[in-house]
């Protein structure tokens, strides 16, 4: 076994995020879901993700907002932890450890915790509803000791389980049987309806809803019926009545905050928004896309949202309009086609919604666009046969899609589509439909590697037939578009062929028929040679890559083999049960999934050392049938020798339970926790990218400013940026001193005097004109008359050599800094000494120029302007 402490499996994109009911913040500003192991923090307006709260260690279980602040937020994890979130700046406050599994969270109105976690009954693990203290501590890690147990079998849904009347009494429905326990009375009653025949089906509990001012209590079932229960405090006198709309099983139940309405919702895709106290009132909102998972309603009654089954959550305002809808990897009930990366975009391209494709962007774990691929309205109803998506491939390019949708009815109809990339359009356009294309379902297609001369497409059919179909390019002076057409048929002694695959560089062509391998070349369609193997039908085929391109490898379900192609025999074979065989495209290396007694293992080996160079058992529960190599924008550095593999390529694969998995490398995660570290955005901002461009803009000005600032040699300090103003406006106000204290010290360090900015831009003015004069004097020669000493002593101070011109500058520039504003910050009064400065400074400043304009009469009277310039100066500042 090969060491791989350096790499472990994480959730990395595509994890669902209608797992749980996701949770509206008190002001319906954000929206908070589980994600797999993390926690993210939506926008309810702009759509766009604000915060990742990572901190668990595996699945995230529930999310529950806390009511003593309504700016934190509870989560619970199958690790044993409680966390307590601050979400709206990203940062764990608290984590309690309860050292158990837990499989959901409630917490009431009074702020009491309850946790769904397995109790042992009987010497039997069940899963029972207990009451847990959180301590009040300070610590950042608290250990929680004690429960007591409210149910001992309970249901592991959140939805069957609700809090009425702020938290006086609980419901609880499982089966056929809804159970009521009061908390303060702490008594305990219990409600069955009938458990015999077809009629415990239909009145099997799915859910269940409390009033949150009178005592009634909402149940969906299994039939589509809804029963309101009433005066359940007493067990031989409980009514209820019913209402009914949905025509299958009732999902989901919620009543608005004020409890004037009953929201309901199910398999038809429907929101029924029920009138309390009026039930036959009803109101509809339709067409949400797909059956509804779960119904929350935000604090102040502004937003509905719906939690649907492919992974998508919209967000309803005003209770008739979808203002959000935030989509994740559609999880069907198995993905059909491979998994494949879209070499324009880097998405993930596999089974969307029924009859759809999906691409999917990894990077930001958020579904680009659905592709419609079989152009039908689906009909959302059990036992119809409908067309499916089944088969698909990419060239190599992105240039081409191949497409297989195929019904089963009492005759197989399959139809294969080639659809063209429109650069206008940026999606993908239909360009050729070939009804019928075999006689039998069709188990396998592929394109032949990127080629100037011609794209071939290759399928493979249960009818004992492969194809390959010839795209036609038409001549640049027609107006018609490129087309496809059949260019050969191929069989092997009748048998029925699997699996195909093309070499790197398309020169040769693999079909196994059973427990031959078939090779052939594309170019004239000849049989080159034809491999065997020990018994059993070859399920998988995979050519080497690089330098281990002369190598074929091809996976049964008791053996895996690997022949040369130089000299056509086998080079090694070893006893797997393959269920996967997949090769990097950017390296040597190749990975094997293998089934074992409930989980997989991997290996990942090159096809000339039959030893891998690393391998993982146990590596996920059920069997791995999709995976895919996704190539990296940068190579990665520090990587240790067993996870190398790993450096250019990135392994997804998909689990039976279709959650998206991948591997994480230790200069992987060191780098994701650095990017945590730094400071967070504004909540108020969404991260739109409009948002970071203008960030990265602003970013680049300052960089330019701060590189102008040091060539100039002047830094301008300016108050604003001291830190007494940063501590003044960060401060919260309920610890600051009153108004009337601050407000003069505040304005007072906000004023910069008008007579130094004037006085900026006036030695510099002095300064050219006393470079015109030294320029026309020597040009005049001796014909100006020497400048005597006692007119300006600041001149004469100015024209010595001991200082250059540069040094002079800077010394001025610090003399010209304006301290009266740290002054103002201690003075009692400092406004009034701060104007009788301003107004004192330019009365001096204007009498330093005048011995300046009578001492060049001669020189046609040049610095006249100057003193027309600071007139106004004095005119402007007195008032």
């Amino acid at each position: 076994m090969v060491a791989h402490a350096d790499t472990r499996v994480v959730h990395r994109g595509g994890s669902k995020i209608n797992f749980r009911a996701p949770v509206i913040t008190q002001d319906s500003r954000f929206l908070i879901c589980v994600s797999g192991e993390c926690i993210k923090v939506f926008s309810t307006s702009t759509e766009e993700c604000i915060h990742h709260l990572q901190g668990h260690k595996e699945l995230v279980t529930g999310l529950v907002l806390n009511p003593s602040n309504h700016l934190q937020v509870f989560s619970c994890s199958e690790d044993g932890t409680i966390r307590l979130w601050d979400f709206t700046d990203g940062i764990l406050i608290r984590t309690y450890n309860v050292r158990r599994r837990i499989l959901s969270m409630h917490v009431s109105a009074k702020g009491d915790v309850f946790l769904v976690m397995p109790v042992k009954r009987n010497k039997k693990e069940k899963f029972g509803l207990v009451s847990l203290n959180l301590p009040p501590s300070v610590e950042q890690h608290v250990m929680v000791k004690g429960h007591t147990i409210v149910f001992q079998s309970v249901s592991t849904d959140p939805k069957c389980i609700a809090f009425g009347q702020g938290g006086e009494y609980v419901a609880s429905v499982k089966d056929n049987v809804l159970h009521v326990y009061f908390l303060n009375k702490k008594t305990f009653y219990r409600f069955a309806l009938g458990t015999s025949g077809e009629m415990a089906a239909r009145n099997a509990f799915t859910c269940v809803a409390c009033h949150p001012k009178d005592d009634c209590i909402a149940t969906g079932h299994g039939d589509g019926k809804i029963r309101l229960w009433r005066n359940f405090n007493q067990e031989k006198e409980y009514t209820f009545s019913t209402v009914h709309w949905h025509h299958s099983g009732v999902n989901a139940l919620c009543f608005t905050p004020e409890g004037t309405n009953l929201l309901s919702g199910g398999l038809e895709s429907v929101l029924v928004q029920w009138r309390y106290g009026q039930e036959g009132q009803k109101d509809f909102l339709p067409r949400l896309g797909s059956s509804i998972k779960e119904i929350v309603v935000s604090p102040d009654g502004s937003l509905f949202c719906t939690s649907h089954t492919d992974n998508k959550i919209t967000v309803i305002k005003n209770c008739t309009k979808v203002s959000a809808v935030i989509q994740g990897l559609v999880h069907g009930d198995g993905v059909k086609t491979a998994l494949m990366v879209d070499p324009r975009t880097k998405a993930l391209v596999l089974n969307g919604k029924p009859g759809h494709l999906q691409f999917y962007s990894l990077q930001r774990d958020q579904q680009l666009y659905n592709l419609d691929i079989v152009q039908q309205e689906y009909i959302n109803q059990s036992n119809l046969d409908q067309f499916e998506v089944v088969k698909a491939a990419l060239d190599s390019r992105g240039s081409w899609l191949a497409t297989v949708e195929q019904r089963s009815a009492k005759e197989v109809e399959i139809s294969l589509k080639l659809w063209a990339f429109d650069e206008h359009t940026q999606s993908f356009v239909l360009n050729t439909t070939i009804s019928a294309p075999h006689d039998g379902p069709i188990s396998e297609i592929c394109f032949s590697p990127s080629s100037q001369n011609s794209t071939t497409l290759v399928s493979v059919s249960l009818d004992g037939h492969f194809k390959a179909w010839q795209l036609t390019q038409p001549d640049p002076s027609d107006d018609e578009e490129a087309s496809w057409s059949c260019d050969f048929v191929g069989d092997y002694h009748s048998l029925e062929p699997k699996c195909c695959c093309f070499s790197a560089d398309g020169s040769l062509l693999a079909v196994s028929f059973k427990e031959v391998v078939t090779v052939w070349s594309p170019a004239s369609w000849d049989l080159l040679t034809t491999l065997s193997q020990p018994p059993g039908a070859i399920q998988d085929l995979c050519f080497g890559r690089l330098s281990c391109s002369k190598y074929l490898l091809g996976a049964t379900d008791k053996n895996l083999c690997c022949w040369n192609l130089l000299t056509c025999s086998l080079e090694w074979s070893t006893a797997l049960d393959v269920s996967l065989l997949l090769a990097d495209p950017l390296s040597e290396n190749v990975a094997a999934f293998c089934g074992a007694e409930k989980t997989t293992d991997l290996f990942v080996f090159r096809p000339s050392e039959p030893r891998p160079h690393f391998s993982q058992q146990a590596l996920c529960t059920g069997r791995v049938t999709r995976a895919v190599f996704a190539p990296r924008d940068e190579p990665l550095d520090g990587c240790e020798e067993s996870s190398q593999w790993l450096n250019r390529s990135q392994l997804y694969f998909l689990t039976h339970n279709m959650e998206l998995l991948t591997f994480l490398t230790k200069p992987e995660e060191e780098r994701l926790m650095a990017l945590s570290k730094q400071p967070t955005i504004d909540d108020s901002v969404a991260m739109t990218p409009f948002y970071l461009l203008l960030g990265k803009h602003r970013k680049r000005q300052e960089e330019e400013r701060d590189i102008l600032s040091s060539q100039s040699g002047v830094r301008n300090l300016l108050p604003q940026g001291s830190v007494a103003i940063k501590e003044l406006l960060h401060t919260p106000s309920h610890v600051l001193p009153s108004t009337s204290i601050l407000c003069s010290m505040f304005v007072s360090s906000l004023l910069v005097s008008v007579s130094d900015s004037r006085d900026e831009e006036q030695p510099t003015e002095v300064e050219m004109e006393s470079e015109k004069e030294e320029e026309d004097s020597e040009e005049e020669g001796a014909s100006v008359p020497p400048r005597p000493e006692h007119e300006s002593s600041d001149t004469g101070a100015k024209l010595g050599p001991v200082l250059t011109k540069a040094e002079h500058r800077e010394l001025r520039g610090v003399k010209k800094l304006d301290y009266s504003w740290i002054r103002g910050l201690v003075t009692s009064n400092p406004v009034v000494n701060t104007t009788k400065q301003m107004v004192k400074t330019p009365k001096q400043r204007v009498k330093t120029p005048k011995p300046m304009a009578k001492t060049p009469k001669p020189m046609a009277k040049t610095p006249k302007p100057m003193v027309k310039t600071t007139k106004p100066m004095v005119e402007t500042t007195n008032p």
